[in-house]
């Protein structure tokens, strides 16, 4: 199991990594092609813009797999530590929940508005608004992997 969650992590931080890469690089000539040759790019920052929430919805789901995401913490820490696994699996089984109802919400939006057309690039919405869909089933695969985990340390008596 252990194997499978390491290949989704370098999974999720290569498809963020190549999300700001392509923000960096878009941004760039499009700066370039401004200032040094006075004819912006149109589709520059609409390019930009889809590729910053696909590198957001990908790295949600790396931050909260590393347990890496906000927390309260101060909380979380003045449990005992035998409620603070039962609370951990009460967790990622919400976030199981919660991923599967951003994914249906996402689909759902697309569906509805993913027709309209982008202006700068003459693409359809759809293509940037199911992002929405792809950051909930990244983290409904995360917080199963993380339950998977969590289950597994609980059975062998291992920590948390």
């Amino acid at each position: 199991m252990q194997r499978t969650e390491n290949a989704y992590k370098r999974l999720l931080a290569g498809l963020s990594g190549l999300s700001i890469l392509i923000v960096f690089g878009v941004v760039f000539a499009g700066s370039v092609s401004r200032y040094l040759f006075s004819s912006p790019l149109q589709w520059s920052e609409e390019i930009a813009k889809y590729a910053m929430i696909y590198g957001c919805m990908f790295g949600v789901a790396y931050a909260y797999l590393q347990g890496t995401q906000i927390t309260f913490s101060i909380v979380v820490d003045t449990i005992p530590a035998r409620i603070r696994r039962k609370l951990a699996i009460i967790v990622d089984a919400a976030t199981l929940v919660l991923g599967g109802i951003l994914a249906y919400a996402g689909y759902v939006f697309a569906a509805k508005r993913g027709g309209i057309v982008a202006s700068g690039i003459g693409i359809q919405m759809y293509w940037a608004q199911i992002a929405i869909t792809v950051g909930g089933v990244c983290l409904v695969i995360a917080a199963i992997l993380r339950l998977a985990s969590c289950l597994a340390k609980n059975s062998t008596g291992g920590e948390a």
